[in-house]
């Protein structure tokens, strides 16, 4: 019981361990947007709705770690078999199953692939109705930035990233994999949203950039529509979604609907209305 306790600590911890990491990520690209800027802009600390975006970047991970822990124990009680919060623990930190027995780089491996595909797929559900109104909360900003990375919808985060996490953890892989990967996804998160002029050359079309993800934060029919993958670029050449216009940067970022409100609070309850 004392270890699910200190699971449950741990996520309490996590708004602290957020703000600790942000200064040297906020530090890297000040001095890296300095030289190699996308697009002409006024610094991130200047950013118009800057606060909404701080709100989401320390609100995030703890709303992040509360679903996923809630729904690996509901995993781990009705599909998994456990009878105590230590059984829970025991599943996960020690993984189950064929998965839990191959190395931890092969099962980084597969973790990495799967999670993937699955984002992917989901993220491109969610650009269609209804489940765009929740993601349009990550497409609004149009002052792009690294602080855009954590604008996320509760069910976008839920039906996304921790669905993916908690489908791979009851498969079997051991949360090993995913403390390693943990701060890698927040850094490289961060750098794909930052206002960058990377196009990565022939490795676009193996890793996502700053210059991929930027089109797809422009309006649909210039690229808003493309580019999906949050890590892997090849999973978008090899369904037909890759865009990159040779030799052009992308410059106009946000979404159609300019009644989309700009608060936390407001942009919670947006998507839920009645239409």
């Amino acid at each position: 019981m004392n270890e699910f306790l200190g699971i449950m600590q741990d996520a309490s911890m996590a708004m602290g361990r957020t703000f600790l990491s942000t200064v040297p990520v906020a530090l890297a690209f000040t001095i890296l947007v300095r030289y190699w800027a996308c697009n002409p802009a006024e610094p991130w600390w200047r950013k118009r709705d800057l606060m909404t975006d701080a709100v989401y970047w320390f609100v995030v991970p703890l709303i992040s770690r509360y679903l996923r822990i809630g729904l690996l124990v509901a995993v781990g009680f009705l599909l998994l078999g456990a009878n105590t919060p230590d059984d829970i623990v025991g599943l996960y930190v020690n993984g189950h199953g064929p998965l839990s027995r191959l190395p931890l780089w092969i099962q980084t491996v597969i973790f990495v692939l799967a999670s993937e595909v699955i984002l992917y797929w989901m993220h491109r559900l969610f650009h269609r109705l209804p489940l765009w109104r929740f993601h349009a909360v990550h497409h609004m900003p149009e002052e792009l930035e690294w602080t855009s990375a954590a604008r996320f919808h509760p069910v976008n985060i839920m039906l996304g990233t921790v669905m993916a996490d908690v489908i791979l953890l009851g498969a079997g892989i051991s949360t090993e994999v995913m403390i390693y990967l943990g701060p890698f996804n927040i850094i490289y998160s961060a750098f794909v949203h930052a206002n960058l002029n990377w196009t990565l050359g022939p490795l676009k079309y193996v890793l996502a950039g700053p210059v991929f993800h930027r089109w797809h934060h422009t309006l649909p029919h210039e690229g808003g529509d493309k580019n999906f993958a949050p890590t892997l670029a090849f999973l978008d050449v090899l369904f037909g979604t890759f865009h990159m216009p040779k030799g052009k940067l992308p410059a106009v970022y946000g979404i159609e609907d300019k009644t989309f409100p700009k608060g936390f609070g407001a942009q919670f309850l947006y998507p839920l209305r009645r239409t």
